[in-house]
């Protein structure tokens, strides 16, 4: 039984969700929501701050300060209360409400930006606004994710092991893209352990990620409206564009069936069984997924019904309300 003397001392490495039963379809979900920050972000969080503390980049005094959608700011909330630091949120009007109000019970202090930068988006604005409150105070610390190798890091120590040791047969990871540190730290680490594992990218329709057009995004987790600098797409084999009506759609299937996840996992979810009806229309790949979270911090968003009416039109309710007429046909696994 684990016994524990810090939030994150504790994280669920080994649960994965069959979505056969669910969804008619080839491929296993990686739940990464089972700790005390709710998310895959926990991870990097824990990465980056311990080898901040191990630079002496961390004083008393410091104020960590970062850019984040929703969740990376929830985990450092929950590690600045639990190791005794301050910390400062830049996040904009997508972030869910949810997801503000726990980061400030964990004490947090939260910045919105409401104006999109003509060229970079909310993202770049944010980042501006970080780097203006470096500049007024020298008690910041910025952990940059976007940039920190910790971020890949931790999912190169710690996420792609635990699948290869689940699946020693595995064919296909599939990953979201947002600062690609996930999908980095396990693409790197299968290049090097398990060449022979393709690795699948999805990324949000909007998203700049992979040289697709800018356009208006409303699900915070995927996508980016400015390249991200981890990104190397030479560890990537090939890459899944999902639209945002898709990961609406494929959410409110998954909770038809009891699983509640979040937005970044519809989108996970409806890219890869769109790459497998495609490439894999036998069902005889291994493939996994992962999902970042859970979907209680959604409640008033993908699974509310006037936001996603307000958002996407009428035609999503219709979808939503008769899922088998829009469900992606995957055939049964052979025998």
């Amino acid at each position: 039984m684990p016994i524990i003397s810090a939030p994150h001392q504790f994280n669920e490495h080994d649960l994965f969700v069959d979505l056969r039963a669910s969804l008619g379809v080839p491929l296993y979900l990686k739940c990464e929501g089972m700790n005390f920050a709710g998310s895959i972000k926990q991870k990097a969080a824990v990465s980056m701050i311990e080898a901040a503390e191990r630079a002496g980049r961390l004083r008393p005094d410091s104020v960590l300060v970062e850019s984040s959608s929703g969740n990376l700011g929830v985990a450092l909330s929950l590690m600045a209360a639990s190791m005794g630091y301050q910390f400062l949120c830049v996040t904009d009007s997508r972030c869910n409400l949810g997801a503000r109000r726990l980061m400030e019970v964990f004490g947090a202090r939260v910045h919105t930006v409401t104006e999109a930068d003509p060229v970079t988006g909310l993202l770049g604005a944010r980042l501006d606004h970080v780097r203006r409150l470096l500049d007024s105070d020298d008690r910041y610390v910025w952990l940059n994710q976007y940039q920190n190798p910790e971020n890949w890091g931790a999912h190169h120590r710690w996420t792609a092991p635990a699948i290869a040791e689940s699946f020693p047969d595995l064919d296909v990871l599939f990953v979201g893209a947002g600062t690609t540190g996930t999908l980095m730290g396990c693409a790197r680490w299968f290049k090097e352990h398990r060449p022979g594992v393709r690795i699948v990218a999805v990324d949000s329709a909007g998203s700049v990620s992979f040289g697709g057009p800018a356009a208006p995004r409303w699900i915070p987790g995927l996508g980016s409206g400015v390249r991200p600098a981890m990104l190397d797409e030479a560890y990537v084999d090939d890459v899944r564009i999902v639209e945002e009506v898709d990961t609406v759609r494929m959410c409110h299937r998954l909770a038809a069936r009891g699983f509640l996840f979040g937005g970044s996992t519809g989108t996970a979810v409806a890219g890869a069984a769109a790459w497998l009806a495609e490439h894999d229309p036998e069902g005889r790949l291994t493939a996994v997924t992962l999902s970042p979270d859970l979907g209680e911090r959604y409640l008033d968003t993908v699974y509310q019904t006037n936001w996603v009416q307000d958002i996407y039109g009428n035609a999503v309710l219709d979808d939503i309300r008769h899922p088998a007429e829009h469900a992606v046909k995957v055939p049964a696994m052979s025998a």
